[in-house]
């Protein structure tokens, strides 16, 4: 196997980015960066804590109550599109940086670069078009709404998609008017870094943006509790989720939450079983199953089970680790040591429970060697539903098999589990694929495809999986609030 690829990317910077400054973290604490596929260290990086969030959410008010929100919308807007502009421009160094700090290959870190841009472009076009109504009310009183930006966001993203993440929160925040505190993954802090250095290059005033590296014990806690952030918008595990909505409580402030998933992908028999197969493989294996929306659990009807299974273990058999940096590599490794072992338990709790995968199942080895954080495409057959792989999120390359016998049966098992995020229909029924795409209790549902997104679309999750849709216009109730004026015309 050919020597890693070394990275044509000028530096990152490493230090905090706060009031259209970088600093230095208020206690002078730094914290290593690894590569995922190598486990080595990248670089240091700049560590937030209590102090520095406080100097964060004070450089966000100044700007939300100062130039920014005086700002022409028209102007508002430009800015964003320059942000997009700049980022295209950059699109394939950011995709390496991303690649190195993450470990997903570099063709999946260059589609989501192609996402941030076109998500900053998306939310460009709506800074002049949010607007609110004129009300036919009782009496001769002129009524009318007005959308108003929250305040202060607190942005806390994973480290699955860090920029796509961060853009997602980011662009539709500061279209409506808001500022800004990102906090990005303590794993993957290079590419948000790098979004506060092209923001202030085009020209966004000081403190509309700013990013605190840091982890979410100290400095994400921080920015929950604190009185002066407005809403937090998080994407994350449901536990995490959990405690923040606990701890924002204490001050009221807005949140949305968009969580864990388990979702199910459906083939029925009568579905073009090639076409599914690619689908499943792509949904539980792309970025190494660190999805959010990773078809992790595959329902297949009984009577082709055994050609779907066939089809499946041909493909993962052909599934190697390969440099993240190579353009043919499809398969990265995880994010980090902890990650390794999160997702080494889950697979001996299920040989625990008496299941034994088909395929994988073990550590994988990198360039000959055990270093990095790899694991081998692992596939658990006739798995049930009660079954721990078969209900907690495991967020790693290990897909559970469940086999159904009819479309109720189907649609039972889907749903029987705390999740309800994205869910997958393999059909030729159209009939069907309708009427079990309205049954499935899941905020997205693919038929005949999987993972396809777009800015213009709603993405987020029913149950455990979160509330709160971001993407589409549906994000802007996120970012705003609404005032009812009343004018007495008498």
């Amino acid at each position: 196997m050919a020597t890693m690829q070394i990275p044509v990317v000028r530096r990152a910077p490493d230090r905090l980015f706060i009031g259209g400054e970088w600093v230095d973290a208020a206690s002078g604490a730094r914290f290593p960066t690894l590569n995922p596929a190598t486990g080595e260290v990248i670089a240091e990086i700049a560590e937030a804590g209590e102090r520095d969030v406080d100097a964060a959410v004070e450089a966000a008010r100044r700007a939300f109550e100062g130039p920014w929100r005086t700002m022409d919308a028209a102007d508002r807007g430009a800015l964003l599109w320059r942000i997009a502009d700049a980022l295209e421009a950059r699109a394939s160094d950011l995709a390496r940086l991303e690649s190195l700090d993450n470990g997903k290959p570099i063709r999946e870190a260059q589609i989501d670069l192609r996402q941030v841009v076109d998500v900053f472009r998306y939310y460009a076009g709506w800074t002049t078009k949010l607007h609110g109504e004129t009300l036919p009310v009782r009496g001769n009183i002129l009524n009318y709404t007005l959308r108003e930006p929250v305040g202060v966001v607190g942005a806390i993203i994973p480290w699955n998609f860090p920029l796509t993440m961060a853009a997602w929160k980011v662009a539709p925040a500061l279209a409506c008017g808001n500022t800004v505190v990102l906090k990005p993954a303590e794993q993957t802090p290079l590419t948000a870094l790098e979004l506060a250095a092209i923001a202030a290059e085009v020209g966004l005033p000081a403190g509309v943006l700013n990013v605190l590296p840091g982890y979410g014990e100290t400095a994400g806690a921080a920015l929950v509790r604190h009185p002066g952030v407005d809403k937090i918008a998080f994407t994350g595990s449901t536990a995490v989720g959990k405690v923040i909505m606990r701890e924002a409580a204490e001050t009221l402030k807005k949140v949305s939450l968009e969580l864990g998933g388990k979702s199910p992908n459906i083939i029925f028999a009568d579905a073009d079983l090639d076409a599914a197969v690619r689908g499943a493989f792509a949904g539980i294996f792309y970025n190494a199953g660190q999805c959010c929306t990773a078809g992790s659990r595959l329902l297949v009807e009984e009577a082709v089970h055994d050609a779907v299974m066939e089809k499946l273990l041909d493909r993962a058999k052909r599934f190697e680790p390969g440099d993240p940096l190579d353009p043919k590599t499809r398969m990265g490794p995880l994010v980090s040591e902890e990650q390794l072992a999160r997702v080494l338990g889950y697979i001996e709790r299920g040989r625990a429970e008496g299941v034994e995968p088909v395929v994988g199942g073990r550590r994988a080895t990198y360039q000959g060697e055990e270093k990095g954080y790899w694991v081998e495409p692992t596939i658990f057959d006739r798995v049930r539903p009660d079954h721990t792989i078969a209900q907690e999120e495991i967020f790693g390359p290990v897909l559970a098999t469940l086999v159904f016998r009819d479309e109720d049966e189907a649609v039972d098992i889907a749903n029987r589990t705390i999740y309800g995020l994205a869910a997958g229909i393999w059909t030729r029924d159209l009939k069907r694929a309708h009427r079990v795409a309205g049954r499935l209790q899941s905020g997205t549902v693919w038929i005949n495809t999987y993972h396809p997104l777009d800015p213009a679309t709603p993405f987020g999750g029913y149950k455990q999986s979160g509330y709160g849709r971001e993407l589409g216009a549906y994000a802007l109730d996120l970012y705003t609030q609404v005032k009812s004026v009343w004018v007495d015309l008498n």
